[in-house]
């Protein structure tokens, strides 16, 4: 029996509908929902593989699989398309997240726009491309963590090279070239521990952070704010999580500060730890800082093969030029274009990420898979440089 059109309504609705049934929590977030992205990996795998998609799984760490699929020639051009599986909680939800509900043309759930929908494009496109005949290959990346370390995404770059990337994170219909990266960092304030009476002898590490925040919160309006991207707006900072003391009666020995720096093309954290470290000296303290994570931010050239392509896709689906743009929140993006692949986003509308409502609107997911499809085509067909 032949199998229905995938880039059909009905047929993405249905496989959205599964991927939302599916509970794929990312457990380093919420371990107690006890969910992973072992489950979602299995349902996609078999869905592709049942379309004559090329499909395994590969671990990007113990328990959590990507998936990885192939349509195509290698011989050719290598596209990827790039969705994660993972969702953060459902603590305070107002809807059952995982009984996808349609209501109109929205569909609701946990993942729904965030990116379960951008996750059943890209499937659908490939199961539309397997019957035709490419002149170069398209990989599928549905990668595990994005929510959190994005050990997925750092896992398949490593394994797999392309000539582009286009992720189907949830865009509004606009073309994504840039986004913002970002530092976490902490910084540790040392003072000296005494009784609440002996003010002679004590020392409070929470007074001295005090004076570090009130700089960083200036150095962050004043100066960060003169920072501009054409197509991301300023550079920001801002003060997280604080930590410190012993007891109401103790002067505290340690005070520690998290803060989070979201930066700009071309910033560096090693530029970033000299910000802090400057802020705390113009503070008149001393902290200590420490670099936790970061993530590089994203630029894509306009004229790249990948952008190229995608905005004619669009154009050709659409009847119009997309909107190009740049979002203030990371993507695994970054560590595609860091792999020396050029990378852009294209995805569908909706709203309420990491929210108590979530939705995405299933005609939107639908003209994305047919965007992907006909960017692949097209890509294929080229010849990138």
């Amino acid at each position: 029996m032949a199998q229905p059109d995938p880039l059909a309504p009905a047929a993405v609705l249905d496989l959205l509908c599964q991927l939302v049934r599916c509970p794929s929590v990312n457990p380093t977030l919420v371990p107690d929902e006890g969910h992973s992205e072992a489950a979602i990996a299995a349902l996609a795998r078999d869905w592709l593989a049942a379309r004559g998609v090329r499909a395994g799984l590969e671990e990007a760490t113990p328990g959590r699989p990507n998936v990885v699929a192939e349509v195509g020639d290698a011989g050719g051009p290598t596209l990827v398309l790039c969705a994660h599986l993972d969702t953060v909680g459902t603590a305070g939800m107002t809807i059952p997240p995982f009984e996808p509900r349609v209501e109109g043309r929205r569909v609701y759930g946990r993942g729904s726009y965030d990116m379960k929908g951008g996750a059943a494009a890209a499937m659908a496109a490939a199961a539309a491309l397997v019957r035709e005949e490419l002149r170069g290959q398209v990989l599928v990346a549905l990668v595990a963590d994005e929510e959190d370390a994005s050990v997925g995404a750092s896992a398949f770059v490593q394994r797999h090279r392309a000539d582009g990337c286009v992720l189907s994170e949830p865009s509004d219909g606009k073309l994504i070239l840039a986004h913002k990266g970002f530092v976490w960092a902490e910084l540790l304030t040392r003072g000296r521990a005494a009784h609440g009476s002996l003010w002679e002898l004590g020392v409070s590490a929470i007074g001295k952070m005090a004076r570090v925040v009130v700089e960083l919160e200036r150095f962050d309006q004043e100066d960060l704010r003169r920072r501009t991207h054409p197509l991301l707006g300023p550079a920001s900072m801002h003060c997280g999580l604080v930590q410190g003391g012993v007891g109401l009666s103790t002067y505290a020995p340690e005070c520690r500060l998290k803060v989070e720096r979201r930066t700009l093309p071309g910033e560096t954290p090693a530029e970033v730890q000299h910000e802090l470290e400057e802020a705390s000296w113009r503070a008149g303290e001393d902290a200590e800082v420490r670099l936790l994570l970061d993530r590089p931010a994203l630029v894509c050239d306009r004229e790249a093969p990948v952008v190229r392509c995608l905005r004619e896709a669009v154009t050709a689906v659409t009847g119009e030029l997309p909107t190009e743009a740049g979002v203030p929140y990371w993507m695994d993006a970054a560590l595609f274009a860091a792999a020396g692949i050029p990378t852009a986003n294209y995805g569908p509308s909706g709203a309420g990420a990491h929210e108590p409502v979530e939705w995405v609107d299933l005609d939107s997911v639908v003209t994305c898979a047919r965007v992907l499809a006909e960017a692949a085509r097209r890509f294929c067909a080229s010849r990138p440089g």
